[in-house]
C-alpha cells in the first residue's frame, strides 16, 4: 500500500516562514530587554562604585562590590532588619484581614437575601471609583481624634472591615459558580449559614482567597502614600518609606546605597509571585468566567 504524505512546502515559502519567525521573536526579544534594562541596570548598579553609576550605563558590572549592601543596611537611623519587621508585621495583618472580612462581606452578597442587597452591592462596587486620594484627608481626620497617628493602625484596621471593595467582587463572582445545591444539602443536615461559610465555602474558594491574599501582600509591601501620611517616626517606618530617606532634599543623595536596598525590597516580591503565580493566574480566571 501507499502511504500518503503531506506535501511540505519548499523553496521561498519556508523561508519566508522562518524568517517571519525571526523577525517576531527578535522584536519580542527587543521589547523584552526594554522593559527589563531599568531593573537590570538597577541591579548591576547596586554592585558599581557610586562615582561610575550615572557614567556606566552597562548592565554588567566590571567588579562586584557589596559595599552598599553592608553600608546600607545600617546606613539610615535605624537598621533595615526594623524597616523589613514592620513591613513583614503590616503585610501579614492586612493579608489576614482582607481575607476574612472581604470573604464575609462576598458570601453575604453572593449566598445571602436581605433586604438591599442589590442596592449594597452596587454602592460597594462605587466606591471602585473612588481615588484613594478623595478620602484621605476625612480619614486622617478621623484617625488623629483616635490617636491612631504614627502607628500601625490607619493601615491595618480598615482591612479588617472590608474596605477593598475589588476583592470582595472578585470572591463573589467566584462564590456566585459554586453549586447552591451544596448550601440547600447542609441546611438539610443542619448548618446554618455560618456553618456553610466555614465548612463548604471557604474550603471549595482556595484560588481566589490565595489571589486576596497575594495581591494584598503586593500592593501593601509597596504601599508609600500610606505609610507616608500616617507614620513619623523612624522606627515605625516600613521599608518603601525608608527608601525615600536615602535621597535628601539637600541634593545628597546616596544612590548606592539605595540601590542595593532596593534589590532587596522587591526580593521577597519577585520570589512571592515566582511560588504562587499559578494560584494568581488561576484565581482571576475562574473569578473572571462567573456570571
Amino acid at each position: 500500500m501507499k502511504t500518503i504524505r503531506a506535501k511540505q512546502p519548499r523553496g521561498p515559502g519556508v523561508l519566508r516562514l522562518l524568517a517571519g519567525g525571526l523577525a517576531r521573536h527578535a522584536v519580542l526579544i527587543g521589547a523584552t530587554f526594554l522593559m527589563l534594562y531599568p531593573l537590570l541596570w538597577m541591579v548591576a548598579s547596586s554592585f558599581k562604585p557610586e562615582s561610575i553609576i550615572f557614567t556606566d550605563l552597562s548592565i554588567w558590572p566590571h567588579a562586584f562590590d557589596f559595599g552598599n549592601y553592608v553600608q546600607g543596611w545600617t546606613a539610615l537611623q535605624e537598621s533595615f532588619t526594623v524597616f523589613f519587621k514592620n513591613s513583614v508585621l503590616v503585610a501579614v495583618l492586612v493579608v489576614v484581614g482582607n481575607t476574612i472580612s472581604c470573604s464575609i462581606t462576598a458570601y453575604a452578597f453572593a449566598r445571602l437575601e436581605f433586604r438591599g442587597r442589590r442596592i449594597w452591592f452596587v454602592v460597594m462596587l462605587g466606591t471602585l471609583m473612588l481615588p484613594y486620594h478623595v478620602t484621605l484627608i476625612p480619614q486622617y481626620v478621623l484617625f488623629l481624634k483616635l490617636g491612631w497617628i504614627d502607628t500601625f493602625l490607619p493601615l491595618i484596621v480598615p482591612k479588617f472591615l472590608a474596605a477593598d471593595a475589588f476583592f470582595i467582587f472578585l470572591m463573589v463572582q467566584f462564590f456566585r459558580g459554586i453549586p447552591r445545591e451544596l448550601d440547600e444539602a447542609a441546611v438539610l443536615d443542619g448548618c446554618g449559614p455560618w456553618r456553610i461559610y466555614w465548612k463548604i465555602i471557604m474550603p471549595l474558594s482556595m484560588p481566589v482567597l490565595a489571589t486576596t491574599a497575594i495581591f494584598s501582600f503586593l500592593w501593601t509591601w509597596n504601599d508609600f502614600l500610606g505609610p507616608l501620611v500616617y507614620l513619623n517616626e523612624a522606627s515605625n517606618y516600613t521599608v518603601p518609606l525608608a527608601l525615600r530617606s536615602f535621597v535628601d532634599s539637600t541634593g545628597q543623595s546616596a544612590w548606592g546605597q539605595l540601590f542595593a536596598m532596593s534589590v532587596l525590597a522587591i526580593l521577597p516580591i519577585f520570589l512571592f509571585f515566582l511560588c504562587f503565580q499559578r494560584l494568581i493566574i488561576e484565581g482571576v480566571a475562574q473569578s473572571g468566567m462567573k456570571r
